[in-house]
């Protein structure tokens, strides 16, 4: 059970290791997408993963095309300020990729363009905030989507036996 969050072009260090820590806490995997903004041996990134950065199950692409080319065909939705559908809609299932952007842009306009029926947005009820921070942001979602399908997996598993 879980999910493959996947970070495209991240940015900050210490983001990227609280993530790591949800991905690992939440039984999911972390891909991330090169350019990074920081060096994978970064001692912030770490600092923030804290010591279970080794047991996080992590797969690292060197550009979207090659996270593309190693993973078409699998169930992705995106997730941005510019989705037009709230989260809470996404119907979550067990291996789901779910894609965010960079801290400073988000997603490329490419991705929001080609992929608007699969875009979401966490809801922002002030009109001075543009956006949640990276991996509150990358919580709130994994969560909801656990809360989601923990329900339908515990129903395959009651009449599989």
């Amino acid at each position: 059970m879980g999910f493959n969050i996947v970070l495209i072009e991240p940015e900050i260090p210490m983001n990227t290791g609280n993530i790591g820590r949800l991905s690992l806490a939440s039984g999911s995997r972390l891909h991330l997408v090169k350019p990074f903004g920081f060096e994978l041996n970064d001692s912030r990134l770490k600092r923030a993963g804290l010591d279970y950065w080794k047991y996080i199950d992590l797969f690292i692409y060197d550009s979207i095309d090659d996270f593309y080319k190693k993973n078409k065909g699998k169930n992705m939705v995106y997730f941005s300020s510019h989705g037009k559908q709230n989260y809470w809609s996404v119907d979550f299932e067990d291996n789901m990729f779910l894609i965010f952007g960079k801290e400073s842009v988000g997603l490329p306009k490419a991705i929001i363009e080609e992929e608007e029926n699969s875009l979401f947005k966490i809801p922002i009820l002030s009109t001075h905030v543009r956006s949640l921070n990276l991996a509150n942001a990358v919580s709130v979602v994994v969560y909801e989507g656990l809360r989601n399908i923990e329900p339908k997996l515990c129903y395959r598993k009651s009449i599989t036996g």
